[in-house]
């Protein structure tokens, strides 16, 4: 196996290089990975184009989390998974072509999905996000936002049972919400005539369940303004550029519950990746139309600047090694 590997370092705003660098080794209970291809997530975008408290050059292949690929050699004490077996992570620097990741963080892949791009970690995301939405068969579930995450989660409400009412800004995005499952579609564009139109379709009860999958002030606002009283507001955007201002007072009068659905707990973590597979490898859940962008790692910035700006089609971007 060769010593070095080619890992995008970012060097400063919007500025990514190709360096060679020595390929990592992996530590006791760790595995190396062959990385064959990362998942480009939205919550890289405001650290690539530079926050206050950025620093640079950031670590090789940094930012990356979304990787699949094979294992390349293991450390000692790993005996659950063998070299040459295709599986994906949670990992934390997988722009590279190789990363390492504990045994306990690695999911094998079925041959069912032999040669097929599998970000694990964003759907995991979902269903770990789902989970704590506590969605019911009968219920009305609003979803403001509908990207890769927003898409996947209103796949699971309508499986579930629930009336979907999916409220995006790009009409693409909405004509994938109804083909995800979506009863019913609003655009993204008055805050109040959206509010209205919730209240008409729901006859002034609101959503049980709303979920935010932006991580921007006015979605989560909008957001907190169509839960029912005694709904859950369940925050799945990934909010990391500053603080929020929320209405509590309406939170209060309405006695919601609130859930910030990004899990930290490992085991959950994993619980979640190990679901995403089995709804991947057994066709409940079809990745195909949502991995619309294919960038080799020379190109990850133009696959950074298709998640921010999302043309035409746009779902989720990937790069491959």
């Amino acid at each position: 196996m060769t010593q070095t590997m080619r890992a995008a370092v970012l060097t400063g705003p919007q500025q990514f290089e190709m360096q060679t660098v020595p390929v990592p080794v992996p530590g006791p209970g760790e595995v190396l990975i062959r990385v064959e291809g990362c998942g480009v997530c939205a919550s890289n975008v405001e650290p690539w184009e530079g926050q206050p408290w950025s620093t640079w050059p950031g670590a090789p292949g940094g930012m990356g989390h979304e990787c699949w690929g094979t294992v390349a050699a293991v450390g000692e004490g790993v005996s659950s998974l063998v070299v040459g077996q295709r599986v994906t992570a949670l990992t934390e620097r997988s722009y590279a072509e190789y990363d390492t990741a504990p045994e306990g963080m690695v999911v094998p892949l079925p041959g069912t999905l032999g040669g097929l791009p599998v970000p694990g970690e964003p759907v995991a995301c979902a269903f770990n996000i789902f989970a704590r939405s506590d969605i019911r068969a009968g219920q009305t579930v609003a979803i403001v936002g509908i990207g890769f995450l927003g898409a996947i989660l209103t796949r699971l409400a309508a499986d579930a049972g629930a009336r979907v009412i999916a409220i995006s800004r790009r009409r693409e995005s909405l004509d994938l919400a109804r083909r995800m499952g979506a009863a019913e579609v609003i655009a993204m564009d008055d805050h109040w005539r959206i509010i209205e139109d919730v209240k008409r379709l729901t006859g002034d009860r609101m959503a049980a369940r709303v979920i935010e999958c932006v991580g921007k002030q006015w979605p989560l606002d909008l957001a907190g303004e169509l839960v029912s009283e005694g709904g859950r507001l369940v925050i799945a955007g990934y909010h990391q550029d500053g603080p929020r201002q929320v209405n509590m007072q309406m939170w209060n009068w309405k006695g919601i519950d609130i859930a910030s659905a990004h899990e930290r707990d490992p085991a959950m973590r994993v619980a979640g990746l190990r679901a995403a597979v089995d709804a991947v490898a057994s066709g409940k859940l079809d990745l195909s139309p949502l991995l619309t962008g294919d960038y080799p790692l020379e190109r990850l910035g133009e696959a950074l600047a298709a998640t921010r700006d999302k043309p035409g089609g746009f779902v989720k971007a990937w790069v491959r090694m």
